[in-house]
């Protein structure tokens, strides 16, 4: 009997970690509200990296920098949709250590439309920029062929509110792939 309640209380308590709600994160931008929702059980070392970033503010004055539209990649053989953001500034990055790199693999989550990623050189790089898909992105994910390596980005999360902002962050004016006037990110905070 006593080994039954033992494995009865094993179950509910994990039972009870999986059913909590995953914490939101609010972006406050120039063009409007996005909310996202972060995967702290399927990517808990990116997760908690990007949750630790929310907490000291680090995203505080940021920007969307980037958009990359199926235009304006002309050279690119593997095209992709996404609009990236964080510091932008490389001194301002080079604060922040690099994280172990999650891939899709090993996660199980995917580069859907929606889903909010870490942008990075090398494995291990990732620190503070990231990036919002939009549309259905395989080519991100491990094994895909947009960066020549094979290890994909790790995603960690997904927009549960303003993809509309997202998307019209896309269409957004750029020069190469940069924003002539990036989106100011004017406050980024827990949801919940």
């Amino acid at each position: 009997m006593r080994v039954f309640f033992v494995l009865f209380f094993v179950l509910v308590q994990n039972y009870s970690m999986f059913s909590q709600p995953l914490p939101n994160v609010e972006f406050q931008t120039s063009t409007g509200k996005i909310v996202v929702e972060i995967d702290t059980i399927h990517a808990p070392v990116t997760a908690k990296n990007f949750l630790e970033h929310v907490e000291k503010g680090t995203f505080n004055n940021a920007v969307f920098y980037r958009t990359v539209r199926l235009d304006n990649q002309p050279n690119n053989e593997i095209k992709i949709e996404v609009i990236q953001g964080g510091l932008f500034a490389d001194a301002e990055i080079e604060k922040h250590p690099g994280i172990r790199h999650e891939t899709t693999k090993e996660t199980g989550l995917k580069h859907l439309d929606g889903t909010i990623s870490m942008a990075r050189n090398e494995p291990g790089t990732a620190s503070t920029e990231f990036f919002i898909c939009i549309g259905n992105q395989p080519e991100l994910d491990f094994g895909g062929k947009r960066n020549s390596d094979g290890q994909g980005f790790a995603a960690f999360g997904r927009v549960i509110e303003g993809m509309d902002v997202v998307r019209e962050i896309q269409k957004l004016p750029d020069e190469n792939q940069y924003f002539k006037n990036p989106v100011q990110i004017l406050s980024v905070k827990r949801a919940k």
